[in-house]
């Protein structure tokens, strides 16, 4: 339920990061200000003895997040790779959320199997381990099937479907609350973020799904040089259990293991920022949750990407249009990244295109000639939100994956070679989408796919003229947007499919 309650929720929130100890690290990580963390404690003290004490064993902000339920985790998966943002301390201390957290009990997780799968784990695997890594949403055991292959169990954590639901509820909550007493903040769409939000974790609880995305992505990315993606084992797979082949190799988060392994850190941090935008530009289809816990080092070299819960979709359009905007910044070209933004219908028409490029050329100049160490992916968005906030631009709710999943990548990347520059290394695949998919060969390409679509029409032509015509003699003629397509725009359909196919003869 999305009721007042919920402000009790949050009330909560607030006590236990004040009874964990949490608050004030998070405070002096963050270097919010004086003002702010004196004004959060007057807050949060009252109601202290109504936060959750957490597992003592953790640091206070884990402690405290592991306390008030999965989506709080999630949020601190994403600040461990921030370095940057959060300080290297406590995102050290944050990394335990990506699979190190509590394990559930052998015996729910044979029960689980049992239930999805319909036959016990002993029917089903000649060995099956204790987990080996739990996280906010599921855990991971290593198993060996009747046929002698290693493989990697996943099972959802009882009653995670209701604990998630409750942290949305609050959250919607709190974006009613915005939108309601803050009109500024509306055109940020926080019910439709949330909203967002919702749909992926949806997507996440069921495994099914899980696997299908990994088997499309394995697909889509088996040609790529020096990285994979594990075998679904289908047969051992349902809605609550999910199974993959086993890989062995090092965790990324391991930065002294991979070290060890021999391996270029340099290349291995380039690898994962191009093999992401490969992914993004390309197939608009990318890993969505690529934290250090998600990626092995192969012993072969190879990157492997697991974990498929969170999977980022594009739209063809909208990849060209980021893929313009990442170019117009490479080649610090201010104001076609500005027509680029009205082009799309991002930036309201009765603003200026030229202030607005002034002011993307103030976001872009003082990165350019920095040393490589100060060029944050992290801190160009929140000053490209600042800038396009002043200029009217709505929350794309569309992008909010790709840019949570850029920050992410890059503080991946960091992690492993810190003097990586994040521009120099995306040029190369972002040049290579612009030839691709912009220009006369990719209009032409266009063209051609439009007349294939508008053939299949050719039989319905003469049935769709013959009601138009009879609607208009009888009066009851109605605007084409109500309607089917009239006649004209099939006979022109048909004439702009027998140019494109004189041109590509």
């Amino acid at each position: 339920m999305r009721g007042p309650h919920n402000f009790l929720r949050l009330v909560r929130t607030a006590a236990t990061f004040e009874r964990t100890g949490a608050m004030g690290v998070a405070m002096e990580a963050m270097e919010a200000p004086p003002s702010l963390r004196v004004a959060a404690r007057i807050v949060a003290w009252p109601f202290k003895w109504l936060g959750l004490k957490g597992d003592q064993n953790l640091p206070a902000v884990p402690r405290a997040l592991t306390a008030l339920g999965p989506a709080y985790v999630k949020f601190g998966q994403l600040m461990s790779t921030r370095p940057d943002v959060v300080g290297a301390e406590l995102a050290e201390e944050l990394k335990v959320l990506q699979d190190k957290l509590a394990p559930f009990s052998m015996e729910r997780a044979r029960a689980t199997v049992k239930a999805e799968l319909g036959a016990p784990v002993d029917a089903l695997f000649s060995a099956f381990s204790d987990p080996i890594a739990a996280a906010s949403i599921a855990q991971v055991h290593h198993a060996r099937t009747k046929d002698g292959e290693d493989v990697a169990v996943k099972i959802l954590r009882p009653g995670i479907e209701r604990a998630f639901q409750k942290d949305i509820d609050a959250f919607y909550f709190v974006a009613s609350f915005i939108e309601t007493f803050s009109p500024a903040a509306r055109r940020l769409r926080p019910r439709a973020v949330v909203r967002h939000f919702e749909s992926v974790v949806h997507g996440e609880l069921d495994l099914r799904m899980e696997a299908s995305a990994a088997a499309e992505f394995r697909a889509n990315t088996k040609k790529d040089e020096r990285f994979s993606v594990p075998r679904v084992i289908w047969p051992l797979s349902e809605k609550r259990v999910f199974t993959l082949e086993w890989v062995d190799g090092t965790n990324i988060g391991d930065v002294p293991a991979v070290q060890a392994t021999g391996h270029d850190l340099q290349e291995l941090a380039d690898r994962i920022i191009q093999r992401f935008l490969d992914h993004a530009l390309r197939d608009g289809f990318f890993h969505a949750d690529m934290h250090q816990g998600n990626l092995k080092l192969a012993p072969n070299g190879d990157l492997v990407a697991l974990d498929f819960g969170i999977m980022g979709r594009i739209d063809a359009y909208t990849r060209r249009v980021y893929a313009e905007i990442l170019f117009g910044f490479l080649q610090q070209d201010y104001r076609r990244i500005a027509e680029v933004h009205f082009e799309a219908g991002y930036i309201p028409r009765d603003q200026d295109v030229d202030a607005f490029a002034q002011a993307l050329r103030s976001i872009g100049d003082p990165i350019f000639g920095q040393d490589a160490r100060h060029i944050s992916m992290a801190r160009l968005l929140a000053h490209l939100f600042e800038v396009t906030e002043r200029f009217g631009m709505e929350t794309r709710t569309e992008l909010i994956l790709l840019q949570r999943t850029m920050v992410v990548v890059e503080g991946v990347a960091r992690s492993l070679y810190p003097e990586m520059n994040m521009w120099q290394v995306a040029r190369p695949v972002v040049e290579r989408y612009i030839r691709t998919n912009i220009g006369p060969v990719a209009t032409v390409r266009d063209l051609a796919a439009t007349a294939r679509v508008l053939a299949r029409f050719g039989p319905r032509l003469p049935q769709l003229a013959e009601r138009a015509l009879i609607n208009a003699s009888l009066g009851e003629y109605e605007p084409p947007k109500r309607r089917q397509p009239g006649w004209i725009w099939g006979l022109a359909g048909l004439v702009l499919g027998a140019l494109v196919v004189w041109i590509i003869r």
